[in-house]
């Protein structure tokens, strides 16, 4: 009798699960769900979406189902990205105001645009060698500066000679010469590999400083994969170290910080394009085109902050040269913290 009751038991607890999640998780034969909950919230289906989290009502479990989701999110992403893309590069400051007001499904989010462009950009970094001082392309760049320099310091020192004979002043050619000299000199240290030295370390030298000549001294590669590693992991904090620069351009708006912080994002994502565009450019052989790359920047702010704030020429232009000086210091920033971050990790 008492077996017969903890059967009767089993079936209620079943029929009682079904009434509460009919089918949920059991597929058929097809792969096709047949439920009137929703699989992820439990909430009670009343279209083809879940109105409580969205989800679909209905699902398939084949491979079949599987290789759709993946193409839809594919061409869910890509006709996102073709659509932020060219509004970033040409009209970024409408793109960032129409997302600000609620346009969000049409284009990229900020966030994500981000963390796609600092993966993206490592990548491609680490694939083409561009700042590595050990990579065919970047020691053939530092040689073909080399050559310029020494070419340079040739005409210097034949205009000296003539400026002597003609019993001109030399002390403009002689500060240009030593600059010159100077630089080759760099040069032939990073490419031969010499570019800090133990024997650098003096009195006069940091604290702080010593354990980083040290390490590149003892080995170059690891510093600097320990550095850029430190650099993807902490690439975050170049926004919160941009915001505070960008909210000193208005002083007044003191309720823009979520509009300031959708505007440095999108910004930074544009500028990690363009070094991606450079180490691209550089590793196939175009040093010279991937130079001009470094003239993009200021126009790009100048049309992003006067379209995202509505600001006339002057103060656009005014607030661009602000904007242009504070990307350095946070720049700089933002590399001492990972030199400082890869080197006593």
């Amino acid at each position: 009798m008492g077996e017969l009751e903890g059967i009767g038991e089993a079936v209620t607890g079943s029929l009682l699960a079904r009434a509460v999640e009919p089918g949920a998780g059991e597929a058929g034969a097809d792969g096709h769900t047949h439920e009137r909950a929703c699989l992820n919230c439990g909430a009670p289906l009343t279209g083809a979406y879940c109105a409580a989290c969205g989800q679909k009502a209905h699902i398939h479990r084949s491979l079949r189902a599987f290789m759709g989701d993946f193409i839809a999110g594919i061409m869910n992403f890509e006709g996102k990205f073709w659509r932020t893309l060219p509004m970033l590069a040409w009209r970024p400051g409408e793109m960032t105001r129409r997302y600000i007001a609620g346009e969000r499904a049409r284009f990229i989010s900020p966030v994500a645009l981000y963390l796609f462009t600092v993966f993206a950009m490592f990548a491609v970094l680490n694939l083409t060698g561009t700042f590595d001082p050990n990579s065919a392309g970047y020691q053939a760049g530092l040689k073909a500066d080399i050559a310029e320099n020494q070419a340079t310091l040739v005409k210097l020192e034949a205009k000296r000679k003539a400026a002597a004979a003609a019993g001109q002043d030399l002390a403009e050619f002689d500060r240009k010469i030593a600059n010159r000299k100077e630089d080759i000199e760099d040069s032939l240290k990073v490419v031969s590999g010499e570019a800090f030295t133990a024997s650098e370390i003096d009195e006069d030298t940091p604290k702080w400083v010593e354990p980083l000549v040290e390490q590149a001294t003892k080995n170059p590669e690891l510093l600097t994969a320990k550095i850029q590693d430190a650099a993807s992991k902490f690439s975050w904090l170049l926004i919160p170290l941009s915001v505070p620069f960008l909210w000193l351009l208005f002083p007044l708006r003191r309720r823009m910080m979520y509009d300031h912080t959708v505007f440095v994002t999108y910004s930074l994502s544009f500028m990690m394009m363009l070094v991606i565009a450079a180490g691209l450019l550089v590793a196939a052989g175009m040093t010279p085109l991937a130079s001009f790359l470094f003239f993009v920047p200021p126009f790009h702010m100048y049309r992003h902050l006067k379209g995202a704030y509505q600001l006339g020429r002057f103060s656009a232009l005014a607030r661009t040269i602000a904007l242009v000086t504070f990307a350095f210091v946070a720049a700089g920033l933002f590399m001492t913290a990972a030199i400082a971050l890869g080197t006593f990790s």
